[in-house]
């Protein structure tokens, strides 16, 4: 996945709070997320394997660089229970200098 902006805000979802939970902790130990936030519960509807489908599920919002983007995918590809997870990411374009310094700081240790 390639991306030219410097920081990237990453969302992937799950039916499980606790694998939100999960996810979220790795990816922040791990430095490859400054921070993510679970929102939830949320309800999702969507088309899987030819049916409409209705779930509860808990978002994930990762705030990244764009140059840790193909880390956090491979990383939510490995460790999330899905077959086909939810991963996006919309390029940040802009924001507080100060919070994005500490995006820089928190994935750069």
């Amino acid at each position: 996945m390639t991306v030219e902006a410097e920081y990237v805000q990453v969302m992937t979802t799950t039916d499980q709070e606790d694998e939100a939970a999960h996810l979220a902790r790795l990816l922040v130990e791990r430095r490859l997320a400054a921070c993510v936030q679970i929102v939830g519960p949320v309800t999702s509807h969507y088309w899987w394997q030819g049916e409409l489908e209705q779930d509860t599920e808990w978002l994930c919002v990762i705030k990244t660089r764009g140059e840790l983007l193909d880390a956090v995918v491979e990383t939510l590809h490995r460790e999330h229970s899905y077959d086909t997870p939810e991963i996006t990411a919309t390029p940040i374009v802009g924001g507080s200098d100060r919070y994005l310094d500490w995006i820089r700081e928190e994935t750069s240790a």
